[in-house]
Formats: C-alpha cells, sequence, structure tokens
C-alpha cells in the first residue's frame, strides 16, 4: 500500500486526549507496522518491551489484529503496540521450510476469496481444494472468485468449477475486461474483513484495482513460457474499503501448505461430506476402503464427484506423512 498523503495521516507529535487508540494492523515492513485506527486516521507503530520479546518468541504480529496503540513519552511523536487483542480468527499456513509452526497470513477475517483465473494460467480444480481445506479448517467462509473469464466461452468457465457449486460453494465469475460479476462481487464485500488468496498470476490485484479504483497495486504479466505469474505482492496488505470493511490482498501462494489439521478431521473440511459423516458401518471409518462407507457409497452414486473425493483421499495422505514425520 503506497503511503500517499491524502490518505495516510500521521498521528504526532502533540500526542491526542487519550494516549492510547485502537486500530487494525494494515501492513508491516522492517518492524514498523501501519494501523488503521477506530476513528479513520492512520499511524506507525513498532513493538518493544514485552511484546517484542514475545514476537522473538514466537507470538507474530499479523496483519488484521487489532491492537491497542499507546503514545511513546520516551520518544516524542512515536507510538508503540501496546496490546494485541485476541484474534477471533485467522487464515494461517505452515511456515516456510526451516521453521516451526504456523504462519498466521491475515488475523480476523470473515471471509477467503478464493481466485483462479479460467485461462492463463490453466486452472486446477485440485490445487483449489488445496485452498479451500485450509480456509474450512480455519473457520472461514469460503467464496471462489473466477476471473479472466473472457478468455473462454461462459459454458466453458462454468464447467470448470461445477463440481464445486456441487459441493456448496458461492462461485463468482468475473473479467476486468467485461467488467462481468464485478457489482456483485463488491456487494459480498462491504462490512467484512475478507482475503483474496489463490495461485499466482490469475489477476488478484488486478480484480482489486477494479472493484476499488485507486488502490493502484502494481501487477505483473504471464510468462508464456512457463505459464505461470509472477508475484507482485509482497507480504499481506489489509486495505479499508469505501463504506466499510477490509479487504487483504496477500501473495501468491506457489506451493500453499496445510497446518494444524489432523488426518481424522479433514473429511470436515468439505462441507458435501459432512451430512454423510456418522453414517459409515464402522465408527473410525477414513472412508478410503473400509466397507458400509458412506462416502464412498456417495462416489458411486454420483453424490460425490471423483475429482473431490481423490482430493480429500491424497490430501488425507499428506496430513497422515506430516505426523509420521
Amino acid at each position: 500500500m503506497t503511503r500517499d498523503a491524502s490518505t495516510f495521516v500521521q498521528l504526532g507529535p502533540t500526542p491526542p486526549e487519550s494516549h492510547t487508540v485502537d486500530g487494525v494492523v494494515i501492513q508491516g515492513t522492517g518492524g514498523i507496522w501501519d494501523i488503521r485506527t477506530d476513528r479513520g486516521a492512520t499511524l506507525s507503530a513498532s513493538m518493544r518491551g514485552r511484546l517484542k520479546h514475545e514476537a522473538l518468541a514466537g507470538l507474530k504480529l499479523a496483519v488484521g489484529d487489532r491492537v491497542t496503540c499507546a503514545w511513546d513519552n520516551r520518544d516524542p511523536g512515536s507510538w508503540t503496540i501496546a496490546a494485541i487483542q485476541e484474534r477471533r480468527s485467522k487464515l494461517a499456513r505452515r511456515a516456510p521450510s526451516g521453521a516451526r509452526g504456523e504462519r498466521v497470513v491475515v488475523a480476523n477475517l470473515d471471509q477467503v476469496l478464493v481466485v483462479f483465473a479460467a485461462a492463463r494460467p490453466e486452472p486446477h480444480p485440485r490445487m483449489l481444494d488445496r485452498f479451500l481445506v485450509i480456509a474450512e479448517a480455519n473457520g472461514l467462509a469460503a467464496r471462489i472468485v473466477v476471473n479472466k473469464c473472457d478468455l473462454v466461452p461462459p459454458a466453458s468457465a462454468r464447467a470448470l468449477f461445477a463440481e464445486h457449486v456441487a459441493a456448496g460453494y458461492p462461485v463468482h465469475y468475473t473479467s476486468v475486461i467485461t467488467g462481468e460479476g464485478l457489482d456483485e462481487l463488491r456487494a459480498e464485500l462491504q462490512d467484512r474483513c475478507s482475503a483474496l488468496s489463490g495461485p499466482s498470476g490469475v489477476g488478484k490485484s488486478s480484480l482489486m484495482n477494479h472493484l476499488f479504483p485507486g488502490l493502484n497495486l502494481r501487477t505483473a504479466a504471464i510468462s508464456d513460457s512457463v505459464n505461470k505469474g509472477r508475484h507482485t505482492t509482497v507480504g499481506a496488505v489489509l486495505h479499508p474499503l469505501p463504506g466499510g470493511g477490509y479487504l487483504a490482498d496477500t501473495p501468491g501462494l506457489r506451493e500453499v501448505g496445510l497446518w494444524g489439521i489432523d488426518p481424522g478431521d479433514i473429511a470436515h473440511c468439505f462441507p458435501e461430506f459432512v451430512p454423510l459423516l456418522g453414517n459409515c458401518r464402522f465408527q473410525d471409518c477414513i472412508h478410503t476402503v473400509e466397507p458400509g462407507c458412506a462416502i464412498r457409497e456417495a462416489l458411486e452414486a454420483g453424490t460425490v464427484t471423483r475429482g473431490r473425493y481423490e482430493s480429500y483421499v491424497k490430501l488425507r495422505e499428506e496430513l497422515a506423512g506430516f505426523q509420521e514425520n
């Protein structure tokens, strides 16, 4: 987020009437965090003292966190983050190789918009399932946004994601070229804290710029040689929306890691499976080879799709491998 003088209002150097103020973390760079206060201003603050030590020990501040900032009497004109308020939700991924634990991408979300392209790059439904499982595991409502719909016939775009419509997910079909679906999607973002997620190159930044002109986010072209997008967003950024709400732009995730999901719980992350759970012959059924499995019977009957079931089996095996290691 560019600190345009018309939108970035620094509180200081005169102390306000109250020496503390609550707000939302909208971005962070080099240990300095930009906070959008409940009064509508924006200030910069750093962590010091106890919170800084806790951060080094693993309590990481994240974009979307609600914080209390205090005026720093020792450094006139400066603010420090005095407290991190309890999170009500989070979107987390497994920490990068060599690091332990999870990495919170965005905190206090209401919903995740998982953006895939109808073409360029070609959509991969099984990768989409991975994103959806992460949202479900974190207790977040998920919407699917199929962008670049101008590149394929309408029927083709809808056929690509028919199994996810059948699974109960709301799907929005959009194009920044034709304007298709933008008004409907914009209405779903008002007064909510939403995150855009998805692989690189699907047009997340372009979509945001057309939904809310003035953001002026950077975009990147698609490489014809590899048909993969280059990353343009560096770190999650939370954008206040006109009329209320926030929209988080998260970096393109080339490898989305699963974190904190027990293999025995992953079936609950597939909404179409949930009504069937408890109907299997065996109470400890893992829905792979057991006779009398309600989910496998639904698969044979065609009410659960083959692709979604294969995603379940693959992701369950992956999670079981994490536990063994």
